[in-house]
């Protein structure tokens, strides 16, 4: 008997040892992951639908900073900004759709890139008036998208990246003194490039050189349109923060630098897909500080009309250094003659896209 319950007891015993085996073992469910850089599961949740006009390489740079900021902002405040990224690839009609989405789906603010979006995400809140932060906006007051830089009013604010024309019109006699005839290279359609044509047509007609002006409203268009300028034998081109010049640059730069025309323009970006120069704002910094402006309203309930639009520094010129040499330019003297028109200069190469 005493042996019988003997062995029942090893026989419980060794049931216990596999039971706990069983449940501290590799077969036991893992505990779910989670991600460091996510907020917690009890963070409030901000619905926010962001639009890009088109996949350039500013344009995008912005984007991702935004995204990557209120990444950021969103961890150290316990903040959920679960973003909605669109792109509406300049199409007016596929633009509308998508705002109109973002206010079927209640969106707690809405992100819009360039001038054309900002227009639109204006008029279809106008009487919703769910919050608008645009980014890169280079005229503001003069597409009528505020009433004035300081106090915006209705329900949108965000970033501009006016671009002083005057300056880059000052590297180009600082390059060439002896330039004759300038070539005006951008879209008539594009709201950015106005008031910069204008300044630019102005700076010129003071300074007494002549100017010939050539448009497009998509890739092939522009390329004959450089094609035209080439023929005119102009002696620089100037082309401002203009989006549909900068989605045809790649296809453009080869042939101005095979002619020795320096190509001026409003962005880094240009400058990145082959254009001689580019010059204004950091549109890395940029997405930050449109970020920041969008965790501001909705974390702290602030009135985007109240909120100042912000302005950059237009004093970055960006050279490519290929370009540079491809049209004989020498680098270091080039530098040299700019650096009294700019606040910094820096070099680049030819690429698709900026490294992330």
């Amino acid at each position: 008997m005493k042996k019988a319950i003997k062995i029942v007891s090893l026989l419980l015993a060794a049931a216990l040892l596999l039971s706990f085996t069983a449940c501290s073992g590799g077969n036991a469910p893992e505990k779910e992951a989670t991600d460091p850089a996510a907020p917690a599961a009890d963070a409030v949740t901000y619905k926010i639908g962001l639009c890009n006009y088109v996949d350039d390489a500013s344009l995008n740079q912005i984007v991702g900073n935004i995204k990557t900021q209120l990444a950021a902002i969103g961890k150290e405040n316990n903040v959920n900004f679960e973003i909605t990224d669109e792109n509406c690839n300049a199409d007016p009609n596929v633009l509308s759709q998508i705002v109109a989405n973002f206010i079927a789906n209640k969106v707690d603010l809405m992100i819009g890139v360039a001038t054309p979006v900002a227009m639109a995400m204006q008029a279809a809140t106008e009487e919703n008036k769910i919050p608008v932060v645009f980014a890169a906006v280079s005229d503001p007051v003069g597409t009528g998208i505020v009433a004035s830089m300081d106090a915006p009013g209705a329900n949108i604010t965000g970033t501009s990246d006016y671009l002083d024309t005057a300056a880059i019109m000052n590297l180009i006699f600082a390059a060439d003194e002896d330039a004759a005839t300038i070539g005006l290279l951008y879209d008539l359609g594009q709201d950015a490039s106005t008031t910069a044509i204008a300044d630019a047509k102005a700076y010129l007609d003071a300074k007494g050189v002549a100017y010939k002006e050539a448009t497009g409203t998509t890739v092939d268009e522009v390329v004959l349109a450089a094609q035209s300028l080439v023929a005119d034998k102009v002696d620089a081109i100037f082309t401002p923060t203009d989006n549909t010049i900068m989605t045809a640059e790649l296809s453009i730069y080869d042939m101005l630098a095979e002619a020795g025309i320096p190509h001026y323009t409003g962005a880094d970006s240009f400058a990145l897909n082959g254009a001689f120069l580019g010059y204004g704002v950091d549109y890395a910094n940029l997405g930050r500080e449109t970020a920041d402006m969008v965790a501001d309203i909705l974390m702290n309930a602030k009135n985007p009309g109240e909120v100042p639009v912000r302005t950059f520094d237009n004093g970055t010129a960006t050279i490519n250094t290929e370009t540079c040499e491809a049209i004989g330019f020498d680098y270091g003297t080039i530098a040299e003659a700019f650096t009294p028109y700019c606040t910094s200069i820096q070099n680049i190469v030819t690429a698709e896209a900026f490294e992330e």
